[in-house]
């Protein structure tokens, strides 16, 4: 005997294969609608480019931490404590490598000539310029020092400690002025394709230099140092109030 439901069940089925598949079509295209615009957007599927402005910063995020490694260790040499020296050689020669040969040449090959073309914040450009050659001359000073036998000759600990003190008096305020004042200006006086642009080549920049993911090899080469100091668990820093 024919089950009378039979029909009206395979009815229903036919009605939601139909609608499954016109449903799956329309989420297919709008899938395909979105990835064409988010290609469009970022360059790249799943790849969101970063501004130059944005690379800039987070690149002295490895610099404000190596200053943090410079005020530990003098910390360490004030209280006449025994001090690894191949650390502090170790945070000098990222300093050398990825703050002046490689960030600091971006401001001056790509930002700071635009300024100057456009005549903005001129001034503030030449201090900038002033203080990365500055700044070279220290790390210099601290590279020479950084090691045992220079600790524990008292005329070469001084210079050591006088060169990181420099290095950071001068660096926390030229990052914060470039931050807060150069960086977010720069967007005005670039086309929005000059200023894409731009970040592609800072990226191709970094791989070229550091290899695939660069900078996040940088920061976990400063983050093992900051573990060999004690200075890596954030915890540690929050006030008991």
């Amino acid at each position: 005997m024919k089950d009378p439901n039979q029909d009206q069940r395979l009815l229903n089925r036919r009605v939601f294969l139909r609608s499954g598949i016109i449903l799956g079509g329309l989420t297919l295209a709008g899938a395909r609608l979105l990835h064409g615009r988010e290609t469009e957007k970022n360059g790249e599927e799943g790849e969101i480019p970063v501004g130059p402005p944005e690379d800039l910063m987070r690149e002295h995020g490895v610099l404000k931490r190596v200053l943090l490694i410079y005020g530990e260790a003098l910390r360490w040499l004030d209280a006449k404590q025994d001090f690894p020296p191949d650390a502090l050689a170790e945070a000098a020669k990222i300093i050398r490598s990825f703050v002046e040969d490689y960030h600091e040449k971006l401001e001056e090959n790509f930002l700071f000539p635009r300024f100057e073309k456009a005549n903005q914040l001129v001034d503030l450009v030449k201090v900038l310029r002033t203080q990365h050659q500055a700044g070279r001359r220290v790390t210099d000073v601290t590279l020479r020092f950084a090691n045992l036998k220079s600790l524990k000759n008292d005329s070469e600990r001084v210079q050591l400690m006088n060169s990181m003190q420099q290095f950071i008096r001068m660096y926390n305020p030229h990052e914060a002025r470039e931050d807060t004042v150069l960086f977010p200006a720069f967007r005005k006086i670039v086309s929005p394709h000059e200023f894409d642009s731009l970040g592609e080549d800072f990226e191709k920049k970094e791989d070229e230099l550091f290899g695939e993911d660069g900078f996040e090899k940088v920061v976990d080469k400063v983050a093992g140092i900051e573990k060999r100091l004690g200075i890596y668990d954030l915890a540690q820093f929050t006030p008991k109030v």
